[in-house]
């Protein structure tokens, strides 16, 4: 049975947690991070050297990196729904899951850390401020992308959609000054439909706020 070690607030691990849902996969969960600990544990580090959550292990094969992962289970598992077969449509969901892992979510988690989980009196305005604006653009892109198609890759759901659809929810629910972006909304809209995004992505988060440590 396919295994996976994290914690369910953990952004990257919700990644991986909404493409299992999504493919209906048994699966058993073992806490690791945050309050859980283990990350130092000679065992875990033996699977992953970097001491980070994600990491599983599927009958034998361990994987780390949660975009590693999305990429190995649709593969093996969602040929043709979220793994599209043919190359090119293929590359619509690696070129958005790329520039979500290089440019949204390191000025996304930026911004989370240092507005939501930051205590108020340590927060650095102007970075935070900037990190807003950059934000901002990052949706803009993505509502014009979304103009013309209903999810990232396309005409339908696929891998393409999970690492910056799993930040709409945090996102949209930080008080802070929002862009204009319906089409943005609208995507949102539709991921919140599905089963798996509302179980394992729009989870309460309240723990993480003023917390910068376990």
């Amino acid at each position: 049975m396919l295994k996976v070690w994290g914690r369910r607030n953990a952004f990257n691990v919700q990644k991986v947690m909404w493409l299992i849902g999504e493919l209906g996969l048994p699966h058993s969960h073992v806490h690791a991070g945050g309050p859980y600990g283990g990350l130092d544990d000679p065992r875990f580090l033996a699977m992953n050297p970097h001491g980070r959550v994600p990491v599983i292990d599927d009958d034998g094969t361990i994987i780390w990196e949660s975009h590693a992962i999305i990429r190995y289970l649709a593969a093996r598992h969602g040929t043709g729904t979220l793994w599209p077969e043919d190359p090119a449509d293929r590359s619509f969901a690696d070129r958005w899951m790329d520039w979500s892992q290089a440019s949204l979510q390191p000025d996304f988690m930026d911004l989370f850390w240092g507005y939501y989980r930051t205590p108020e009196k340590q927060r650095d305005w102007p970075t935070i401020r900037d990190r807003i604006e950059r934000c901002k653009r990052h949706f803009r892109s993505l509502d014009r992308h979304l103009a013309g198609q209903p999810y990232l890759g396309g005409a339908r759901f696929t891998m393409a959609d999970l690492p910056a659809g799993t930040a709409l929810y945090r996102y949209f629910n930080l008080d802070i000054e929002h862009p204009d972006v319906p089409h943005v909304h609208a995507w949102y809209a539709r991921l919140a439909e599905r089963p798996a995004s509302r179980h394992n992505v729009m989870l309460p988060f309240d723990d993480l706020k003023g917390r910068l440590a376990f």
